[in-house]
């Protein structure tokens, strides 16, 4: 059972991580860097996202496994901790957007995956995921910058960051059976 703690602290940790990367990569990481805009990555063919998708996509998958390790109560104060986190981290201009986003996408991500996850661990995090990712795409652009321009590069980003977990999570909830443990 220590085990699965220290797993936890270990989600909670890289959940952590998600956010200062991802305002980071937004002004340093990406094949483009437009003045006074985010700098961007190609997610599809012609299709671009600002490069902060990519780490938004994983918090949300690492939210969900530190609520499995430990516990509902963890996983709202680990989203109420990232929601400060990323609006003092975010550049000044972004702060609302960054903070809003992060906060009613991770509570949405965690209203989905909470009843599913007993059962349907996968499909928990695949729904919870998709459902989050969409809160976050849509609140963001438009608050930090009034567009839906990238809207479509936004969710295929986060999205292919959920579906390269799948197989990550199938391998979880299967190390976990054969140990005979239980969510948190």
């Amino acid at each position: 059972m220590q085990t699965t703690k220290l797993e936890g602290y270990v989600y909670l940790i890289a959940f952590a991580l998600c956010i200062p990367a991802a305002n980071w990569m937004l002004g340093h990481l990406g094949t483009v860097c437009p003045p006074n805009g985010p700098c961007l990555i190609p997610v599809a063919p012609g299709i671009m996202a600002p490069s902060g998708v990519l780490m938004i996509g994983l918090a949300l998958v690492l939210r969900d496994l530190v609520q499995r390790r430990l516990g509902a109560l963890w996983a709202i104060g680990a989203i109420l901790a990232g929601a400060a986190l990323s609006a003092l981290l975010a550049p000044p201009a972004l702060v609302l957007a960054s903070g809003v986003a992060f906060l009613l996408s991770e509570l949405a991500d965690f209203a989905v995956y909470t009843p599913l996850q007993r059962r349907r661990l996968v499909l928990a995090v695949v729904a919870s995921g998709l459902v989050g990712l969409v809160i976050d795409s849509l609140l963001f652009l438009q608050l930090a910058f009034g567009s839906l321009d990238y809207l479509s590069g936004q969710i295929i980003g986060k999205s292919w960051v959920i579906l390269l977990s799948i197989p990550v999570i199938w391998w979880l909830r299967s190390w976990d059976q054969r140990r005979g443990v239980q969510a948190a």
